[in-house]
């Protein structure tokens, strides 16, 4: 085996190991109750990285192919729900936002997913191989998706550095975590559309690095005493703070009202 392909092996064995334990640690902890969307996410990246290992370990065979086309669709849910659950965490307290952003999500969603198949319709118009037509399409909404995601998360990340609300220190750690896995994994998807499979492995192998140290984030820092420890970011003033919370909770009574009229 060539140093590269031991060197994957290698990050999808500790992406193995740290999904493992930080499940059970969200088990025996009794936070899985409050992060179900990253427990679930977890435990099916265990077992879907567990499969890469051990039976679709050719990237280039037909079975590879079909279980990835089988996957990949479950692992976009997974990245949304993840989305959803993290946004429900921050805003709480403000449910009239919540719902507000919520509906935002999935419209920017189904509008980016949208574009990005329309923009595949003149280059699937000739003789397009099978294979080659499901890729593209998958690509395409991969490339949607990860958009719209990736946008709402540097919303959320925005909301943080200008609001004083007080939040725990594991939505805090699972936010800049989560935050970095998804970047990686669009940073991932833009160098193999670019550089192309093969010019682009050493650069996946990199980001494949910083998945399985996301994951080991979330098994160092998200405690139960992360959740009782609150933490304002940033930190105002009281009268400016005061000030500031007040008006967002104006705002969010005035949702309210008009989600319920």
């Amino acid at each position: 085996m060539d140093p590269s392909a031991a060197l994957v092996r290698f990050l999808e064995g500790v992406l193995l190991a740290s999904c493992c334990l930080t499940s059970i640690k969200l088990v025996y902890s009794g936070l899985y109750k409050r992060y179900r969307a990253l427990f679930a996410y977890l435990v099916f990246r265990f077992f879907y990285t567990g499969a890469l290992l051990l039976i679709f370990s050719n990237p280039r065979s037909a079975g590879y192919m079909k279980y990835w086309s089988l996957t990949e669709p479950v692992i976009w849910l997974f990245y949304v729900l993840i989305v959803i659950e993290l946004y429900s965490l921050v805003l709480e307290k403000h449910r009239g936002l919540y719902t507000l952003g919520r509906w935002f999500l999935y419209a920017g969603l189904s509008l980016s997913v949208l574009i990005s198949g329309l923009s595949l319709l003149p280059q699937l118009s000739g003789g397009v191989a099978q294979r080659s037509r499901l890729l593209a399409y998958y690509y395409a909404i991969e490339r949607g998706v990860d958009f719209s995601l990736l946008l709402f998360l540097l919303l959320i990340l925005l909301w943080l550095t200008r609001y004083p609300v007080p939040l725990s220190r594991n939505v805090v750690v699972h936010s800049l975590a989560y935050t970095i896995l998804f970047l990686s994994n669009t940073a991932g998807l833009l160098v193999r559309v670019i550089l192309g499979k093969d010019l682009s492995r050493s650069v996946s192998t990199f980001f494949l690095g910083i998945g399985a140290a996301c994951i080991l984030i979330w098994l160092v820092f998200l405690t139960k005493k992360g959740e009782e420890v609150r933490v304002n970011v940033p930190s105002f003033g009281p009268e400016q703070e005061k000030r500031i919370l007040g008006q967002l909770e104006a705002l969010n009574n005035t949702l309210l009202k008009v989600s319920r009229d």
